[in-house]
């Protein structure tokens, strides 16, 4: 459920936390007091999508923090398959940080997460049913989640569109391969073209990288053949120096002789030896490196011209030589397959009928589950809809066969007779608000059974309707609150009175500046509230004993 919400410079809501309780938690105020603001608060810290606008005037960032307890058996599985369990005091907090500029700070039990995360978990945890959201009865695309959900058809769904999605790939190959017998030998002509271009190529994968690190060498040749020359010199000398080697080979000859006369001169005319052997070793082979006592220029040539065919192949077929031998085998499969193109086609065409027979078997399982599912779903709601007052409410769905699609073969919408005797209708055509809103609220209170997330918030679910139909919707949604914690927010004093937590939005104006504050009502605040909501800012003695009535009234019932 959720225990408490914390929420910063939202709207007119400098800094408000409000804790809840389970069972039937009620919000009642004047208008424009601020109660969107708590549905547009809880909405963000659950990852829905925001305004800037939303943050109070004059603040650089809003808050909002939510955190929720006591969790049912399957909520905690279906947490830990996504990687979140409670810590240790048993709760999950979620918070988001929203800034004027767009940046977004979300955290999962202090865990940096992102807005996708919050709206993924919040899943788990929470269902909110909007002040407009009757009007999703008026869509009919929206009719056939109601029966699939209520007859737990998610996994017949599930495997149908895996299946489906092979069906239409099957398909576009399908009709993409019916193009006519001259497109397809001007696209053997082309793969022909191309595969003789790039077998004669014989590319090998890392050459470019050879080819490069030869041309380098090749453009400094003079310079490395002129080096090594001098280098020589230095080492083995010319006519007018001895070098290198020769000096130190003179050195050698002393230090050797002084060593008769000092032992420990021995290890040095020995280390000595060995850099006079070690430097002739050297010398000996610079001096037989020919590599470019050659004319390097034809070489170079030959290497630019490889490197000019490898960039030539590559602005063609792709960006190295891996991905111009990628589309090598892709051209030789495309051509293989439209050389042996009415093999092809008919295997495909064959592949086509057993995928398509098997998703009519399939989609056909679904639509007869979806009938049971559906006739039992209208016979739960016309039980919900006669305790709320709509005794003659006749509910049914017109199931109509239609093409494969992802969803099946069916094509849904609900229909209700209001009246007995009257002919069934579409219920966009018929239904009222006030009907519209106790027709939601029987299907969510059906739907609900197989819905385990913990909290439902019912945003002026009341709309359009008043009295014993209030008072009824009332009585279902506290017999909801006994399995699941509800809050609602209401204009509504049948509402209100059976709650068992009234909270009070209130909209004060210090400073010029408006404050919105959310407190939780005692007995006798809340007679006051409710008589308000009766009769206004006047008051009278009678209508307070009233509302203390239906109060005490609600508490017992």
């Amino acid at each position: 459920m959720l225990s408490e919400i914390y929420i910063e410079n939202i709207a007119v809501i400098e800094k408000v936390s409000v804790n809840f309780n389970n069972g039937f938690n009620v919000f009642t105020g004047e208008t424009g007091a601020g109660k969107s603001i708590i549905i547009d608060a809880i909405n963000a810290v659950l990852g829905q999508r925001t305004s800037k606008e939303l943050i109070r005037t004059g603040a650089q960032k809003a808050v909002v923090s939510a955190v929720f307890s006591d969790f049912n058996s399957h909520s905690l599985q279906l947490l830990g398959e996504m990687g979140y369990e409670p810590d240790e005091d048993g709760v999950i907090i979620l918070y988001r940080e929203m800034y004027a500029s767009g940046k977004n700070v979300c955290r999962i039990n202090g865990v940096p997460a992102n807005v996708g995360a919050l709206r993924e978990i919040s899943k788990i945890l929470i269902t909110i049913h909007g002040q407009h959201e009757s009007y999703e009865l008026l869509t009919p695309d929206l009719h056939m989640q109601y029966i699939d959900f209520y007859g737990k058809l998610e996994n017949d769904i599930s495997e149908y569109k895996k299946e489906f999605i092979k069906f239409r790939d099957l398909r576009t190959k399908l009709n993409s391969g019916k193009e006519s017998e001259s497109e397809r030998l001007k696209k053997l002509d082309m793969l022909r073209y191309q595969i003789d271009e790039l077998e004669q190529a014989e590319l090998e994968i890392g050459e470019d990288e050879q080819l490069l690190s030869r041309r380098k060498m090749l453009q400094g040749s003079e310079t490395i053949r002129q080096c090594i020359l001098s280098a020589c010199s230095l080492l083995s000398g010319d006519e007018d120096y001895d070098g290198a080697v020769s000096a130190i080979k003179n050195a050698c000859d002393e230090i050797n002789e002084a060593s008769e006369y000092q032992e420990d001169l021995s290890a040095i005319a020995g280390r000595l030896n060995d850099v006079y052997y070690e430097l002739e070793d050297i010398s000996d082979e610079l001096s037989r490196n020919d590599d470019f006592s050659y004319d390097t220029q034809q070489e170079l040539e030959e290497v630019e011209e490889r490197l000019d065919l490898i960039y030539k192949l590559e602005r063609k077929y792709g960006p190295s030589i891996e991905a111009i031998l990628e589309s090598l085998e892709q051209a030789k499969s495309e051509f293989e397959y439209l050389d042996s193109y009415e093999y092809n086609m008919e295997k495909l065409l064959s592949q086509y009928r057993e995928q398509k027979k098997l998703c009519e078997n399939l989609a056909k399982n679904i639509s007869e589950k979806r009938i049971q599912s559906a006739k039992r779903f209208s016979q739960e709601v016309e039980r919900q809809l006669t305790f709320l007052d709509m005794p003659n409410v006749k509910l049914y769905f017109d199931i109509q066969v239609t093409e494969l699609c992802e969803t099946g073969c069916d094509k849904v919408e609900m229909m209700i007779s209001p009246n007995v005797g009257e002919e069934a209708k579409s219920i966009s055509k018929i239904a009222s608000g006030g009907e519209l809103s106790r027709i939601m609220l029987a299907i969510k209170n059906v739907l609900a059974e197989g819905d385990h997330t913990g909290t439902l918030i019912f945003d002026e679910i009341d709309t359009g309707i008043s009295g014993s139909a209030a008072h009824k919707v009332g009585l279902k949604l506290r017999e909801t609150s006994r399995t699941k914690q509800i809050i609602c927010i209401t204009h509504q004093t049948q509402l209100a009175s059976l709650a068992d937590t009234h909270f009070l939005i209130k909209k004060e104006v210090r400073n010029n500046r408006s404050f919105t504050e959310v407190n939780e009502l005692n007995f006798e605040q809340r007679v006051k509230e409710i008589a308000r909501i009766m009769s206004g800012t006047d008051v009278s003695p009678l209508t307070l004993k009233h509302a203390e009535e239906m109060l005490k009234k609600g508490m017992e019932s």
